[in-house]
């Protein structure tokens, strides 16, 4: 079925990426919805490994199910110090930011990140958290602006749905 010289399932699509619900079989939205998802801004997303943990197999799988779910994903690498990991949201542009770490030193280098991003007025910044971290630690991560935690095992799809519906455009 063509819509206004669109697929309906593309406009379907779009709909739902720009945030539109419904009215496509009575509304003759085709160019209009078109021209709303070319201009309407992707999610940023900075995956960053803070401190020395060197083990990057999670973020980067992370990473590109972020990127195939249609986010644009700025991948920091390696060893990053939380003011690297600051300065890199703030000059992205960055919607979220997902930390990944394995160490056991979250409880030192997440507060630090949240504090930077406060004191650069990024505080609007999702702020998620990935690892092996001890559920004995996420209540306390959350009251630090921390908005989720994802521990091992935590379906790719669960992250990705929850930085939608996080972000707000």
């Amino acid at each position: 079925k063509r819509l206004g010289g669109v697929d309906e399932t593309l406009a379907t699509h779009l709909a739902a990426r720009t945030g539109r619900r419904g009215g496509l079989g009575v509304q003759p939205l085709g160019f209009r919805l078109v021209m709303e998802a070319a201009t309407a801004r992707k999610i940023r997303v900075v995956v960053a490994k803070p401190g020395l943990d060197g083990h990057d197999r999670g973020a980067k799988i992370i990473a590109r199910a972020l990127r195939d779910a249609g986010m644009e994903v700025i991948y920091t690498g390696l060893h990053q110090t939380p003011e690297q990991i600051a300065e890199t949201v703030i000059q992205e542009d960055a919607d979220a930011v997902g930390l990944s770490i394995l160490s056991g030193a979250h409880m030192t280098l997440v507060p630090r990140i949240v504090e930077l991003l406060k004191e650069q007025d990024a505080s609007d910044v999702v702020v998620t958290v990935g690892g092996t971290i001890p559920a004995q630690d996420i209540p306390e991560l959350k009251e630090l602006g921390v908005a989720e935690v994802f521990t091992p095992g935590a379906p790719t799809q669960d992250i990705i749905d929850f930085i939608e519906r996080a972000v707000t455009p």
